[in-house]
């Protein structure tokens, strides 16, 4: 029995270790490990699969990465997406084909009414969690509002976009708040919640910010969670692009490209949230235990579930 018993601590204890130094992996291979095949190797690229809604552009499964070891993050466990608000019909039963247990939604009230709530799948209800996203969206939507071109430009022009979006990653971290949300989802995908899907908006901030957490610490390398993180620029250019069409057109905004720095994501803003990291907690393993309160069983069980 006490034989057993000292098997499975050591077990534990590898485990954990394992999990520890997949997380600190720095300098390890960014590309996609070679894989043998048939006696040889050959490099295999990180596809994204995209969930194909009619109300949402955004919507992908974070399956298919590899991690720095040779394993692969498991497909149909977690999603990440834009909001499901305007979900068709058709979209719903897509939805419903990936068994969805959970759908966790990062917006705050404002957005909720503006926007209005995730239509989904019978017996399936959002689990609020807002993350405040700094006022990014109220300031949008008072810029658009005011109608003025020399008012848009004070509020948006000239940096202030881009400065705005810095503070919003910022606070990703700083925000005791906001990391109590990312950590609640993040155990639940550690506790076999999944499959679960979680958004924001416009899937690419809040969501962007979780799932390049949630990959590195399954340990995904850095460059390729960088991957994942600006391909919401591809999935969203063509609505991105129609929104700003539809502002000029309507007169609204003489100038829609100063909301381009609102619409994108850029390395600069994931930069911005992981120098303020780095400086309260010194790395990714400080983030994921002391800053979203993930113990080292929780890391291990994400692992475990998520990897295989």
């Amino acid at each position: 029995m006490n034989h057993h018993h000292s098997i499975r601590k050591v077990t534990r204890a590898r485990m954990a270790t394992a999990v520890v130094a997949a997380i600190l992996a720095v300098g390890m291979p960014t590309a996609a490990p070679a894989v043998a095949v048939g006696g040889a190797h050959r490099q295999e690229a990180s596809p994204i699969h995209q969930v194909v809604l009619q109300g949402a552009v955004n919507a992908r499964d974070l399956g298919g990465y590899w991690t720095y070891d040779g394993k692969r993050v498991r497909y149909g466990l977690a999603y990440r997406a834009d909001a499901l608000n305007k979900t068709t019909d058709a979209d719903i039963t897509t939805l419903s084909r990936l068994g969805l247990r959970e759908v966790v939604d990062f917006r705050v009230p404002l957005e909720l009414q503006y926007d209005g709530p995730d239509r989904l799948p019978a017996g399936l209800a959002p689990t609020a969690r807002p993350v405040s996203d700094s006022g990014l969206y109220a300031q949008m939507l008072a810029a658009i509002g005011s109608k003025d071109p020399a008012k848009q430009d004070a509020m948006l022009g000239h940096g202030k976009a881009e400065a705005l979006m810095r503070t919003v990653y910022q606070d990703f971290v700083s925000d005791p708040a906001s990391r109590a949300q990312f950590g609640a989802t993040l155990k639940d995908l550690a506790a076999g919640r999944g499959p679960l899907l979680f958004h924001c908006t416009s899937g690419k901030d809040r969501t962007g910010w979780e799932s390049y957490v949630l990959l590195r610490a399954l340990g995904v390398p850095d460059a390729t969670a960088q991957q994942d993180y600006l391909a919401s620029n591809g999935f969203r250019a063509a609505a991105d692009a129609a929104l700003r069409a539809g502002l000029k057109q309507s007169g609204m905004m003489q100038n829609p490209d100063l909301l381009i720095p609102l619409q994108e994501v850029r390395l600069d803003y994931l930069n911005a949230a992981l120098s303020q990291l780095s400086s309260q907690y010194g790395d990714l393993y400080g983030y994921l235990t002391q800053g979203l309160g993930l113990s080292l069983g929780d890391l291990a069980a994400l692992r475990s579930r998520l990897v295989s």
